[in-house]
Formats: structure tokens, C-alpha cells, sequence
């Protein structure tokens, strides 16, 4: 690995090689940059309850935090993204009169209105340095990439694919490389390619990186190589996500706690690099 100085900010570790910085939040100020992010709020075409705006903060010094949050006796929990992805937009059909239907109605395009992603990019190397949240089990963080149109062809090449660069589900473990072609069992293409299990670093902040070329993927953590995958390779742009999600979401919602503890995924950075 090779050291890409930033002025006035932490360094990347790179893949040997030559490298251009082509995009960048160093999550400077106290207010998210909505240039670069937007909030996820949907699921499978509909507002989700397990999902808020709320939790987000930037701490002054270079860092944003993303915070569970209490909503009416449930956690909820933040998600960052690029882009959108089009199964997750609520469908709205109108007319010239303004609305006049939902999702359920009968018209022969069923999916939301697509809107262009703030950022989206195919190949290079992505890198996010983070501090990971406490209680994992109770609420999980993921650095990954995700295609607007995934599971819109047989050929996850060209619908392109979701590519979790980390998931932090256990104390001191990481799992990356978990490669989905897309969604449902006719479509799925599943390699969970690696579990690592973290060493100390002095600060308590990590490094998680994805090396995406035209032939595969190579995950990185704290500048070493955990695993590679090469089954389902997108060769379209795909947007950035940093996401939250909180125990119990998937039932429809979360579970009910009886106190709140704070708990944040810290995120430093994150940056993209393309070979010169």
C-alpha cells in the first residue's frame, strides 16, 4: 500500500499505483454537505419506520456521526447515500390535476421517479476511516455501494450489484465482500467473501477500502488485504451509501426498548481514487 497525503487531514492507503482523488467528504464544519448526500427514508417503495433524518451530526472537527435516535419508544437510525436506488421510491402516479393514485394503482410503470445521483462512479478505489458504535447487535453500520437499477436485468453486469464493502455486525469483526446481483431468490448472486476480525489501531479508527476493477473487487482494512470476489461484477456507475440500521427493522419495526443509550457509527472520511 502506498500513502495518498490530504492536506490537513488524515492520509489514504492505496493500492500500489498512481492515483487521482476525484471525490471526497471530509465531513468538515457542522453541517452535513446535501451537495454530496442525501437521507434514505424509503424501503421497498414506501417510507420506512426504521429510518430518520434525525442523529446526524457533525462534530466541528472533521467528523460526522450517526446516532440511533428514539421514536415514539423504537430506535431508529440514520442512512447516508449518493444516489438512489429506483425500487425504494415511492410510486406516485399523476396527472395534469396533480395526484390521483398510489402504489397499487393500475399503471404499467410501477416505479418511483428517479432522481439524478449527487455522486456516482464505476471502478477505482473507495476508502472510508471510521470508528465503529458500541453495541453492534443492537444496531448495525455499513460502508457499500449499491446500483439505481439492480436486479433489472439477468446480467448483474449491466443492472449492476450491491457490494457491502463492510458490515459491522459483532464486537471486533468486520465482514466484507457480500455481493448481491440482486434481490430475490431468482437473482441473488451471494459471496460473502470474508470475515476480519479488527486489530487495535491507537486512535480506535479504521481504515475499510474496495479496490473495484473491470475483472473484480479486493477489500482492504488498515492497509491489508482481507478477500477478493469476482462473480458478479458490475460495469455500471454505482452511488455510495454509509447506513445504520437498528434491531428488529427488518420484522417492519424496530423493537421497542425501555431506555435510550446513545450509540453512533463515526464516520472521518470517505474518498474515491481513480488510476492515473
Amino acid at each position: 500500500m502506498i500513502k495518498f497525503e490530504v492536506e490537513n487531514h488524515k492520509p489514504s492507503y492505496l493500492p500500489d499505483g498512481e492515483w487521482n482523488l476525484v471525490w471526497s467528504d471530509e465531513f468538515d464544519g457542522t453541517e452535513l454537505d446535501t451537495s454530496k448526500w442525501d437521507i434514505r427514508l424509503n424501503f421497498w417503495g414506501k417510507p420506512f419506520d426504521a429510518y430518520t433524518d434525525q442523529g446526524i451530526i457533525l462534530d466541528g472537527k472533521g467528523n460526522v456521526e450517526l446516532h440511533r435516535t428514539l421514536r415514539n419508544g423504537r430506535y431508529v437510525s440514520p442512512q447516508l447515500q449518493t444516489g438512489s436506488n429506483s425500487f425504494d421510491i415511492p410510486f406516485v402516479k399523476k396527472d395534469e390535476g396533480g395526484l390521483v393514485g398510489t402504489a397499487g394503482t393500475n399503471d404499467i410503470w410501477k416505479l418511483g421517479e428517479l432522481s439524478e445521483p449527487k455522486f456516482s462512479h464505476r471502478y477505482g478505489y473507495y476508502e472510508c476511516r471510521c470508528k465503529f458504535q458500541k453495541y453492534p447487535k443492537e444496531m448495525w453500520s455499513a460502508f457499500w455501494l449499491q446500483s439505481p437499477s439492480i436486479g433489472t436485468t439477468f446480467d448483474p453486469a449491466w443492472s449492476g450489484i450491491e457490494s457491502d464493502i463492510m458490515e459491522y455486525f459483532e464486537d471486533g469483526k468486520i465482514t466484507c465482500g457480500n455481493i448481491m446481483g440482486g434481490y430475490g431468490p431468482q437473482l441473488r448472486h451471494e459471496g460473502r467473501v470474508g470475515e476480519y476480525l479488527l486489530e487495535e489501531t491507537e486512535d480506535g479508527y479504521h481504515r475499510i477500502g474496495l479496490l473495484w476493477d473491470p475483472d473484480g473487487y479486493v477489500f482492504y482494512c488498515d492497509g491489508k488485504e482481507i478477500s477478493r470476489a469476482s462473480n458478479a461484477v458490475s460495469q455500471i456507475p454505482q452511488f455510495i451509501l454509509l447506513t445504520t440500521e437498528v434491531v428488529g427493522y427488518r420484522r417492519g419495526l424496530p423493537d421497542l426498548v425501555d431506555e435510550f443509550i446513545d450509540d453512533a457509527f463515526i464516520v472521518d472520511y470517505v474518498r474515491v481514487f481513480d488510476r492515473k
